[in-house]
C-alpha cells in the first residue's frame, strides 16, 4: 500500500486537546446569562455577515427559478455537503476522531464539507472543540444562555482578529494544522464556492440554456446552503433549549427528533455531549442516526475503521432505564 493511503493516527497534541474537551472550565450558570456576554462586544465580522447575507439574498430567487432538476440537485447536494461533509466529515471524523480513514478520503470529505458554506474544516473544528470544552459555560461560542438568536447564527458574525484566529487554531486544532491539504482548503474556502457555482451554471446551460443555469445555481448553491446552515445552527440553538435528556451531563444539550431528521442524526445531541467520541448518536432503538449508517457503509467498503463504540457505561445506564440500544 502506498504512503498516501496510510491510515491517520492520533497525535499527542490532539490527545491533549481531546482531554480538554471533556473537562469544561468555569462554573455552570443555570438559567443565567454567561459572564462573557456582559463584556464589551468585539464587533462584527463584516465579511462573515456579508457572506451569510448574500447566501440568504440569493435564496430569495428560488420561486422564480424553480425546476425539478434544480430541486433534485439541491437535495443531492444537501445530503452530500450536510451529511457527508459536515456531519460525517467536519464533526465525527475531524473534530472527534470517531473513526479513521485514509488520507485522500479525509481530504475529499473535508473539501465536500467546505462546500456547505460553514467555513473551513480547521476553523469549524476549532470552534466546535471549544464548544464541547465549555458547553453552556463561560467561553462557549454559541450558548442559548446568551440569547437564542445569538446561539443560532449571530455568534458566527463576531469579529476575531487574524492573530487571535491563528492562536485559536494552534490551541484547539494543532493536529489539523499539521495537514497541508487542510491548510490549503482553509485559505481557499471562498474559491471553491465560486467553482461549484460556475460548474452548476455550466451544467445547467448545457442542459437547457440560461434558465436552467440560473435554476441550478439558485437551488444548488443558495437554497441548499440556507437549508444546511440553518439545520446545523439548530444544533447550537434548538437542541440546547428543547427536547429530552437521557444523560445528566452538566450542560443544556437535549435530544430532539425533528432536528435529528434534518441533520442526519445530529439531533440526538444529549447523547453526543455525554459520550462525545462515540460514532453512533442513536442510543435508543428509535433514535435513527443516518450519519452513523454512512460510517458503517464506509466500513463495509473498507474505507473506515476504528469506529468508536457507545461506551459500556452508557449501555449500563440505558439498561437501568430499560432503554435498549438498537446496536
Amino acid at each position: 500500500m502506498s504512503a498516501t493511503l496510510s491510515p491517520e493516527s492520533a497525535t499527542d497534541d490532539n490527545e491533549d486537546v481531546m482531554a480538554d474537551i471533556g473537562n469544561p472550565e468555569g462554573e455552570l450558570l443555570e438559567g443565567q446569562v454567561l459572564d462573557h456576554c456582559l463584556a464589551e462586544h468585539p464587533g462584527i465580522d463584516w465579511a462573515a455577515a456579508a457572506w451569510i447575507g448574500i447566501v440568504h439574498l440569493g435564496a430569495l430567487a428560488a420561486p422564480f427559478t424553480f425546476s425539478f432538476t434544480g430541486l433534485g440537485v439541491m437535495l443531492a447536494l444537501y445530503f452530500l455537503t450536510g451529511c457527508i461533509g459536515i456531519c460525517l466529515g467536519y464533526h465525527r471524523l475531524l473534530s472527534h476522531k470517531s473513526f479513521e480513514t485514509y488520507r485522500p478520503v479525509r481530504w475529499l470529505i473535508a473539501w465536500i464539507g467546505g462546500l456547505a458554506g460553514e467555513g473551513s474544516a480547521i476553523h469549524w473544528c476549532a470552534n466546535h472543540r471549544i464548544h464541547h470544552a465549555k458547553s453552556d459555560h463561560e467561553g462557549d461560542p454559541h450558548s442559548p444562555r446568551e440569547g437564542f438568536l445569538w446561539s443560532h447564527m449571530l455568534w458566527c458574525m463576531q469579529r476575531i482578529g487574524s492573530e487571535d484566529r491563528r492562536a485559536m487554531h494552534r490551541r484547539w486544532v494543532p493536529d489539523l494544522l499539521k495537514d497541508p491539504v487542510l491548510r490549503f482548503l482553509d485559505t481557499t474556502f471562498l474559491l471553491w464556492q465560486i467553482v461549484i457555482g460556475l460548474v452548476l451554471a455550466g451544467v445547467g446551460y448545457a442542459i437547457d440554456g440560461p434558465a436552467m443555469a440560473a435554476s441550478l445555481v439558485v437551488w444548488g448553491v443558495f437554497v441548499r446552503m440556507v437549508i444546511v446552515l440553518h439545520a446545523t445552527w439548530c444544533i447550537n440553538s434548538v437542541t440546547h433549549v428543547w427536547g429530552y435528556k437521557t444523560y445528566d451531563n452538566g450542560d443544556d444539550s437535549k435530544n430532539l427528533w425533528w432536528v435529528a431528521v434534518i441533520t442526519f442524526g445530529e439531533g440526538w445531541h444529549n447523547n453526543h455531549h455525554a459520550y462525545q467520541k462515540a460514532a453512533n448518536y442513536g442510543h435508543r432503538w428509535w433514535e435513527f442516526d443516518t450519519t452513523y449508517q454512512m460510517i458503517r457503509l464506509l466500513k463495509f467498503t473498507g474505507l473506515a475503521w476504528s469506529i468508536a463504540p457507545i461506551p459500556q457505561r452508557a449501555l449500563e445506564i440505558l439498561a437501568k432505564k430499560r432503554l435498549a440500544s438498537h446496536i
